[in-house]
């Protein structure tokens, strides 16, 4: 089996293009390992140490409350006790991330942790398991069994929640707003597949994120110019592994089935004020496909969608403020 995750993820931790002039101020930061992906915090001028430092306590903080395998985590609770009192940031994050499972009609679904351990996509023993074990494993997930009470959070025996199609979004928003509790102004965060931008570039200018070329992701697509924003893609190929048919499995499951999902689309990139949101979203728009993925976007707005399909021809929404520098075609989405 070959399986791919820290080259993928190593490439979107530096996928900030045009990040500082040479005359910015000074800048400081801090690389470390979180969330199981590389993460990468800059903060230009004033506190930037302080700040630096006290955002990287705040992810420290926040692995701790939504690790799946620390036993004292929030979530490692709920999964083997059924019921937890939990902190107000488990309870924000289970409460908008139900909302998305809602408003997308299961395409997000918080409780798909048996089906990603029966594939091995969190255990690192990556394979297709049996037709038993996979309806075994679907007999317990649905979102709509989780009930959240007076902070106690609980599901069914047997369910278990897995956030991290939430969490880092709900992290590089936190990290800026502790960097902007400490008097800085102009920050990038990359979280592996997220971006998170704190105002504008130290000069004024926006923020230039790059988009990973999903058939080629040591190139781009090509770039979106951001401030006070995140910029958050999914796709097939940032972790996936070859089964014994020679058969590519990604890590993105449709909850309807159980499988990997198959919904023509190479990657989405969702960009939007609410990084929560935006991860989510990139998650469950992939599962729903390019036609589902617009609708969605026309009828609930707030946000702006870029979409690459299997063929090659990205579709990206008219505010995504997209500069395509690829070999690809490109259709605007009109509302």
């Amino acid at each position: 089996m070959k399986r791919t995750f820290f080259a993928a993820v190593l490439l979107a931790a530096v996928l900030i293009l045009g990040s500082c002039e040479s005359t910015a101020p000074e800048s400081s930061g801090k690389d470390l390992f979180a969330m199981d992906t590389v993460i990468s915090l800059k903060a230009y001028g004033g506190n930037g140490e302080k700040a630096v430092n006290a955002a990287a306590d705040r992810l420290n903080e926040l692995e701790g409350i939504f690790s799946v395998t620390r036993a004292d985590s929030d979530i490692a609770r709920i999964n083997s006790l059924g019921t937890a009192k939990v902190s107000y940031d488990t309870e924000k994050v289970i409460t908008k991330a139900l909302g998305v499972c809602e408003s997308t009609r299961g395409a997000l679904d918080i409780t798909l942790y048996p089906v990603m351990l029966a594939w091995g996509f969190t255990t690192g023993s990556e394979h297709v398991p049996t037709d038993s074990e996979l309806s075994e494993a679907l007999g317990k997930t649905d979102f709509r069994r989780v009930t959240i009470n007076g902070g106690t959070v609980s599901v069914p025996e047997g369910y278990k929640l897995d956030l991290g199609s939430c969490v880092k979004g709900y992290a590089g928003d936190e990290l800026a707003a502790v960097m902007s509790a400490n008097g800085v102004t102009s920050a990038i965060i990359s979280l592996g597949g997220n971006v998170r931008a704190l105002g504008a570039k130290p000069d004024g200018s926006d923020w230039k994120v790059g988009v990973a070329d999903p058939f080629s992701p040591n190139e781009l697509l090509g770039k979106v110019c951001v401030r006070d924003k995140s910029v958050v893609t999914s796709g097939g190929y940032q972790r996936y592994f070859i089964d014994e048919n020679g058969v590519r499995r990604i890590h993105i499951i449709d909850p309807s089935t159980g499988f990997p999902a198959e919904s023509g689309l190479a990657s989405v990139t969702v960009i939007g004020n609410d990084g929560l949101l935006c991860d989510a979203l990139s998650t469950a728009l992939f599962v729903m496909g390019k036609d589902a993925a617009i609708s969605y976007w026309r009828e609930n707005g707030g946000f702006a969608l870029l979409l690459v399909t299997d063929d090659g021809v990205i579709y990206a929404t008219e505010n995504a403020g997209f500069e395509n520098t690829s070999p690809y075609g490109t259709e605007t989405i009109y509302e």
